[in-house]
């Protein structure tokens, strides 16, 4: 009764979870920082080609003051319309943005071919298409996609095509947090939640921050109305859950640890979040068993905080050990774990496969992470950006060279593997993989 109850809830939520979430309509123009102001454009903006983000300051003065030249070579503004040439380094932002909502109008003329990178990263396509030379590469198919994703990969190409004819304004609005991006164009969404491919090392998410740029290249552009917020971490958790596919029930009912078994005594419900209790520990896990599925759910870490995500758990024994793995839970900040072998941070199959790092919100934040476990193939993605993907079957070599007996389990319990610190879990659910 009490599981088909949680499954009952589930149902109920999938129309919230699944309907346009009004948030996304309602910032104010107050929420945003317009880029396209005054007479002066290198007081919020500088020039950089198409360069890796993160060796920019690795660049001489002479270099930089080079490129800042060429903005004032090539690009102007009037009357709050940015204009360039078609040449020239790109325009862009002296500030780096992570998680953001920005918008902005361009318009262009034939044969031109430009773009907006984000975190310095190419980039929302912006073509002309009906240039038959590029349908090759994919400009019939209209601008917005994420060109620079791999063939094939979701974002790669728009899901229409939204461009107005040459000489009116193209409205665009993007919505990125983590890697996980959405477009819309001319108010037609071209790009649904896909994850934006790091240029720069595609065996990297990408970059958890850097620069906003708007390209030339090779025909005039003009852009206005240029205009950024940065998201906040809960609005970003609800756009991270607002896009659920179906299937995903809650386990947890926010009130009592009813359907739990274990280290019952040493973890607590509190403020509709399960708690392990300070100064204890012990999995706590759940009374159903799981073979491959997801699990969402948010997290809180205290400074210093230490935890772990028990899976395929046997029900006894440690879980990083008997059971399939334990994923860390963990302040990746904390001075005392600076020296951690790679493979003990947060997102990690403990022991077994490194996580990357960089993607933890701040201690005192929420953070959204969805974990998918199908055969021996684990992947992790948080807030938006995936950080760990990877198959235990094919990993040979452990940390101390400590064995993993369970990690070839094909079912067993999910769970939190408590260490003593008061991290919190809330609205947990797992959706079951069929075969």
């Amino acid at each position: 009764m009490r599981i088909e109850l949680y499954r009952l809830l589930g149902l109920a939520l999938l129309p919230l979870l699944a309907a346009p979430l009004a948030f996304a309509d309602q910032p104010q123009d107050a929420d945003f920082k317009l880029l396209s102001s005054g007479d002066d454009l290198l007081s919020q903006w500088h020039g950089m080609p198409n360069l890796d983000p993160r060796k920019y300051d690795d660049q001489s003065e002479e270099q930089k003051a080079k490129w800042n030249e060429e903005i004032k070579k090539h690009w102007k503004i009037e009357d709050g319309v940015i204009i360039n040439d078609g040449h020239g380094a790109y325009l862009t932002t002296n500030e780096d943005y992570g998680d953001v909502e920005l918008r902005l109008k361009y318009k262009t003329v034939p044969r031109a071919d430009s773009g907006i990178y984000l975190r310095g990263t190419p980039q929302v396509q912006i073509w002309d298409t009906t240039d038959e030379g590029k349908w090759k590469i994919g400009a019939d198919k209209g601008s917005g996609g994420l060109w620079n994703n791999a063939p094939g990969a979701p974002g790669k190409d728009p899901l229409v095509k939204a461009d107005k004819p040459f000489g009116q304004w193209n409205d665009v609005r993007i919505v990125q947090v983590g890697a996980r991006t959405s477009v819309w164009l001319n108010d037609q969404l071209v790009v649904d939640h896909a994850l934006m491919h790091n240029y720069w090392d595609r065996s990297q998410p990408l970059l958890a921050s850097g620069p906003i740029q708007l390209q030339t290249h090779g025909g005039e552009i003009q852009w206005k109305d240029v205009k950024v917020r940065r998201i906040g971490s809960e609005e970003a958790n609800e756009i991270l859950a607002s896009h659920s596919d179906d299937g995903f029930q809650p386990i947890f009912d926010g009130k009592s640890l009813d359907g739990w078994a274990g280290a019952v005594a040493d973890y607590e419900v509190k403020d509709g979040a399960i708690q392990c209790r300070k100064g204890h520990g012990g999995t706590l896990y759940t009374e159903e068993t799981y073979g491959d599925f997801k699990v969402r759910l948010e997290f809180l870490l205290p400074p210093g905080g230490n935890n772990g995500l028990a899976i395929r758990y046997p029900g006894s024994g440690n879980p990083a050990y008997q059971g399939m793995t334990e994923l860390q839970v963990l302040d990746n900040t904390a001075d005392k774990y600076a020296k951690l072998d790679p493979r003990q941070f947060h997102g990690s199959a403990y022991g077994m496969a490194a996580a990357a790092r960089g993607y933890l919100r701040p201690v005192g934040e929420w953070n959204f992470q969805e974990v998918t476990v199908d055969g021996s193939k684990i992947r992790v993605e948080l807030n938006g950006s995936v950080i760990l993907d990877t198959d235990l079957s094919e990993i040979t070599e452990y940390m101390a060279d400590s064995a993993h007996p369970g990690k070839d389990l094909a079912e067993g319990h999910f769970g939190f593997a408590g260490h003593s610190d008061p991290v919190q879990f809330r609205n947990v659910s797992i959706k079951t993989l069929d075969k």
